[in-house]
């Protein structure tokens, strides 16, 4: 917006049968050269509602001294011999509207101001100003609508105060506001185009010292404040030689000053009242309701308040605002809960439909009716080998038949599956074994770890007749209260905490979403994800609970998207969920031929979305056959919290709202002191409701500071470190980690837990981790991590020593956490703050073991090296594995094309897989050069 009009204001002046209006015109015709009287005889008396309409219009027409004389001046004249003069001048023309109507009527005045002299210079530091307000960026907590030229209007009334004048706690109420909403201590407010008032609101000074600081700011020229306060004394009555004159309106500005403008006015009485003018491409009706509101609650507060009262205890929110913040996160909406287990409710689908398909795995399938039996047989065996109800069951499978059968056989015992991917390093596996204390893992590979007191099964010697175990007396009745499993997520003190999570969780997940995405008997799910991933819970229980047929999706398949395409156009599946780099590879194959026109549901969730780039998703598959829906959760939470479908309007957008809350779940954003903040700004994610699990196993620490009381409703909500936004329209915005955390393909990663296995290496003093997505490319996405070595060898005992730190991280994290890259550096650069300075960490130049450049051995693994270079875009090892350096088959892709590119012979893409290394694929590749 240009500054037309923005300076208008503009001026009623009530008119009897005794003043002259002709006289009064020619007056004004004669202080503002050009300016012209227009004269409109209105039928009817001052009264009427048309009189009410046409002073209404002429009073909200700004003008511009660029295009004319700055001033507009109409005469309306009424039947009933009353006259209105509206009167409406660029502040560069006129200083003061006050001045101005006496002038009109015959006053002295100091007309100083007026066009001519001093005023040009005046119009060309106003106009200066002006452009500086323009370049201001709107808020982003302001909500508002960039492309809207509209102005909304707000009236006000506030309680005054007889002790402090109402300038000052009217600033003071408006910084604690302006503190909460911005999320800093030290606030601007704007008091005119060129100056503003500064002050701090610390929570920890009394009102008093507050209220004493407030009136001692003093208005200098400053920046451009996105808001901006005028105190004025109360319209006068305006009387003049011959004429009398009743009250007449004043309006500070056709358009705000400041993005938004408070005008209020003083009268001495127990009431302030005026107005809230603001530009609606920086603040949305919404944001200001709810800042006005608070502004209300913050002053009455402050006026009331004892002088020794901290500032941090005045409430901005009253009780009736508290509720409506919490309803707006979805509190109170109803969900009935079945009040039974996981296993209950697929017993219940094998007796009404035993025969339909439950779960197949390239070929092999079961019924209904065969799984339920064979997982009754499972917890026979189990139940044989000493497991009780109460007790945990390691799992560690691949994903097949036998992964579904157990982990609903374990449910069947009466006890808790804990789930672990074979993929995971032993001393991972060791420490969930024994952190989670389970008598018996179900595992069918050698290399899981021996521990004392761990008996390990195949899941073939669970099947069969098994002799049942004598009562001991203490027969335990299973309940949806009990745990249903307990997966381990990452952790911030270095190792993993494990997440109680009971049955009537997982019931409640599936009521809030079973009829909204119309699941069901005729449904094909894909079990695409390990079980260690709680996304699992989703696809395994989501689909079996509801009828539906569940498709394992086999190793191959999860790794290449043009074999799980294909799976998926063959098993004719309807729903699949997809972290969205997994999905962005289907999508890509999907731009170059429609992969399936079985798909009505797909589930985004896992990691943040980026909805842009599914816009070419939704070009050829229309949002009524294939419903998109981006889904945020935490295990902590019980997979998911939140859904929002995604349509092609929030693509091209690159909307980043998650949704609304499931029915029975609620948000609330918080700031840093857990003080509920308004619509628009951003804050601390907390979830409250039916998903939330309550506990972490054996950390109760860590419990209380993460499940924390619920304000409003009975039960923990959790605290989920995540930052995002309420809109008005009740859904969240996620906007990423508050903390050290991130996510990788679908992963979530505490830096710090990797950091802290990498100072347990016995050469490193210090270390860093940071996530990096170069050109905002997911599927390049890697950690990079630095250390500082002893300084007790050379630089090639420090390079061997990069290499055992990355060898030594690999011993315990799962793959996918251990650094891409390890880069050796004298020290880690630091802020003023005395903290890591991640900005400055060099983008690295070796390969992930730390170690010098090696001999490039012969042509042809020299020119292959340099092109997994370019894909990878750090240096690359002969011998570092394509999927240790965060290597996927989009990336794989990426690479045959790269090698096409260098003259080099490609290869079946599943070679990769055989040969990940330069040194393994060099020769391959040499049998398939042909000499020149």
């Amino acid at each position: 917006m240009n500054d037309t009009g923005r300076l208008c204001r503009a001026l009623a002046v009530c008119l009897h049968s005794g003043a002259d209006p002709e006289r009064l015109g020619h007056e004004l015709a004669r202080l503002a050269a050009g300016a012209r009287l227009w004269v409109d005889d209105i039928p009817g008396g001052a009264d009427t509602s048309l009189a009410a309409v046409r002073r209404e219009r002429e009073l909200s027409r700004p003008v511009d001294p660029r295009t004319g004389p700055g001033m507009r001046a109409v005469l309306l004249r009424y039947t009933d011999g009353t006259a209105e003069l509206v009167v409406v001048a660029h502040q560069a023309v006129a200083a003061e509207p006050y001045d101005l109507a006496r002038a009109l009527l015959g006053e002295p005045v100091d007309l100083s101001a007026w066009p001519g002299g001093p005023a040009a210079e005046r119009d060309e530091r106003l106009r200066a100003a002006l452009a500086r307000l323009d370049r201001h960026p709107a808020p982003e907590w302001g909500l508002g609508d960039p492309g809207d030229p509209t102005v909304g209007q707000r009236r006000l009334t506030l309680r005054a105060h007889g002790d402090v004048p109402a300038a000052v706690t009217l600033r003071a109420a408006l910084g604690l506001v302006l503190a909460r909403c911005t999320g800093r201590l030290e606030v601007e407010l704007g008091v005119d185009a060129e100056h503003e008032v500064a002050f701090s609101a610390a929570p920890a000074q009394t009102v008093a010292e507050y209220l004493e600081q407030v009136g001692r700011a003093r208005p200098a020229p400053g920046g451009t404040p996105a808001v901006g306060l005028v105190v004025a004394p109360a319209a006068e009555m305006i009387g003049g030689t011959g004429a009398k004159a009743e009250p007449f309106e004043v309006r500070p500005f056709l358009a705000p000053l400041h993005p938004l403008s408070l005008h209020l006015t003083d009268d001495g009485s127990t009431e302030l009242s005026g107005s809230c003018a603001y530009r609606r491409a920086a603040f949305g009706d919404a944001a200001v309701e709810w800042f006005t509101g608070m502004l209300a609650t913050a002053h009455r507060a402050l006026v009331t308040a004892a002088p020794d009262t901290p500032v941090g205890e005045l409430p901005l929110f009253d009780e009736e605002q508290r509720l409506a913040l919490a309803r707006l996160g979805g509190l109170g909406r109803p969900l009935d809960v079945p009040a039974e287990r996981i296993e209950q409710a697929v017993r219940r689908r094998a007796e009404r439909s035993p025969h339909r398909p439950a779960v197949t795995c390239e070929g092999e399938g079961l019924t209904y009716r065969q799984l339920d039996q064979r997982a009754d047989r499972f917890a026979a065996g189990l139940r044989s080998r000493g497991v009780r109800p109460g007790d945990r069951v390691g799992v560690c499978l691949e994903r097949s038949l036998d992964l579904v059968v157990v982990l609903l056989a374990v449910l069947k015992a009466g006890a808790a599956y804990v789930p672990m991917d074979p993929a995971y390093p032993a001393e991972r596996l060791a420490y969930t074994a024994e952190d989670a204390e389970v008598p018996l893992v179900v595992t069918d590979t050698d290399a899981f770890p021996k521990l004392d007191g761990v008996c390990l099964v195949g899941p073939a010697a669970l099947d069969g007749p098994h002799p049942q175990p004598s009562p001991d007396g203490t027969a335990h009745r299973p309940s949806p209260q009990d745990a249903a499993y307990l997966i381990y997520t990452s952790g911030s003190t270095g190792r993993p905490k494990g997440v109680v999570v009971p049955h009537r969780n997982v019931a409640a997940l599936l009521a809030a979403t079973e009829g909204d995405f119309g699941l069901g008997e005729e449904d094909v799910w894909t079990l695409f994800h390990s079980s260690a991933f709680d996304f699992s819970v989703w696809e395994i229980w989501g689909c079996l609970t509801t009828g539906g047929k569940l498709v394992v999706v086999p190793y191959w398949a999860a790794r290449e998207p043009a074999e799980l395409a294909a799976l998926l156009d063959r098993e004719r599946v309807t729903v699949l969920n997809q972290t969205p780099s997994a999905f962005a590879q289907l999508a890509q194959l999907d731009r170059a031929s429609r992969i399936t026109d079985s798909l009505r549901l797909v589930v985004l969730g896992g990691e943040p979305l980026d909805t842009r780039p599914l816009r070419f998703w939704l070009d050829r598959h229309s949002e009524r056959d294939c419903r998109l829906v981006n889904m945020f959760g935490i295990t902590e939470t019980t997979v998911h919290v939140t859904a929002q479908i995604v349509t092609r309007g929030a693509a091209l957008t690159g909307s980043r709202s998650v949704g609304r809350p499931l029915p029975g779940w609620h948000v609330y954003v918080l700031d840093p002191d857990g003080r509920p903040l308004p619509p628009g700004v951003p804050g601390e994610i907390h979830v409250g409701g039916a998903g939330v699990a309550g506990q972490y196993l054996n950390r109760p620490e860590l419990t209380a500071r993460r499940f924390l009381p619920d304000p409003h409703a009975p039960g923990p909500m959790y605290r989920s470190g995540d930052r995002g936004r309420l809109l008005p329209d009740g859904r969240l915005e996620h906007l990423g980690r508050l903390d050290n955390q991130v996510k990788l393909r679908g992963f979530r990663i505490e830096l710090d837990e990797i950091r802290a296995q990498l100072l347990d290496a016995p050469s490193v003093t210090a270390a860093a981790v940071v996530l990096r997505r170069e050109g905002g490319d997911t599927a390049g996405a890697r950690l990079d991590a630095y250390v500082v070595l002893r300084a007790d060898g050379s630089d090639g005992s420090r390079a061997d020593a990069a290499q055992e730190v990355r060898q030594h991280a690999a011993r315990f994290l799962p793959a996918h956490m251990v650094p891409s890259t390890v880069t050796a550096l004298p020290a880690l650069p630091l802020t003023p703050n005395g903290k890591v300075d991640t900005a400055r960490l060099p983008a690295p130049l070796r390969g992930p073991s730390g170690s010098a450049e090696e001999p490039a051995g012969d042509d042809i693994e020299s020119r292959l090296r340099a092109v997994w270079e370019e894909v990878f875009g750090f240096r690359i090892g002969l011998d570092d594995d394509f999927f240790a350096l965060g290597g996927n088959s989009l990336l794989g892709v990426r690479l045959l094309a790269a090698l096409k590119a260098a003259g080099l012979p490609g290869f079946p893409l599943p070679q990769l897989y055989l040969h990940r290394t330069v040194r393994q694929l060099a020769p391959l590749l040499a049998e398939e050069e042909v000499p020149a």
